[in-house]
């Protein structure tokens, strides 16, 4: 689903470079569950903003379903981010005056649809992840397993072919990280939903398919 080919980032200033990412290759198969692993500013979660299309490379390329990106229009480019891409962050990123349901929703807003399938597709979401009780909740009446289920719910309200999950589990006890795991798992084997994740955590990426190694911005074996 995803093909990587000499990615390189390099971030500039007047005094300084630094490069993020340094000749990445890398192939992750549709269906698949990855996680990507290293130390703190490493590179992982700029490779992942990479394939989720939300920064640009340097030099090389970026193909999704066999299609290369860099051909793409800015505009090309935010569709198929929204279309087919959901995104999971580490602190939720939930809007507090806005209550679950609206907060799902949000993603759909920038679709052709009609405000009665929107809702439709929001609470399937939110059943899914298992807050049908919270749908008119607002995020701070929830804990922190509960907004990061919200967050899922948002993520998956578009039916995406993949997601990108960075460090999901990174603000939660040991239960409720467990818990979200077992859902972004459920997700990758019911739903054929392919997912890569960013996490520090060995006993999270023991549970995915395959772990890639990034250290000083190149992969590591």
């Amino acid at each position: 689903m995803i093909k990587v080919t000499n990615l390189r980032k390099t971030y500039r200033t007047d005094q300084i470079e630094t490069i993020a990412l340094n000749d990445i290759n890398l192939k992750i198969d549709k269906g698949s569950f990855v996680s990507i692993m290293g130390p703190s500013g490493c590179g992982k979660s700029t490779l992942l903003n990479m394939i989720g299309l939300l920064d640009k490379p340097c030099d090389g390329q970026i193909e999704i379903n066999g299609s290369s990106i860099s051909s793409y229009k800015d505009k090309s480019i935010a569709k198929l981010r929204n279309e087919k891409i959901g995104f999971i962050f580490q602190s939720f990123h939930l809007v507090q005056d806005l209550r679950v349901i609206d907060n799902v929703e949000l993603p759909l807003l920038y679709r052709n649809i009609s405000a009665k399938e929107r809702r439709k597709l929001a609470e399937r979401a939110i059943e899914k992840v298992g807050l049908k009780a919270r749908t008119n909740h607002y995020p701070s009446q929830l804990s922190g397993g509960q907004q990061q289920r919200v967050a899922i719910a948002r993520a998956i309200v578009g039916e995406p072919e993949l997601i990108l999950a960075d460090e999901p589990t990174g603000n939660l006890d040991s239960h409720m990280g467990d818990e979200i795991m077992k859902l972004l798992e459920t997700l990758n084997q019911q739903d054929n939903t392919t997912i890569v994740m960013v996490t520090h955590d060995d006993a999270m990426a023991s549970r995915t398919e395959k772990t890639i190694r990034v250290f000083d911005g190149q992969l590591v074996q």
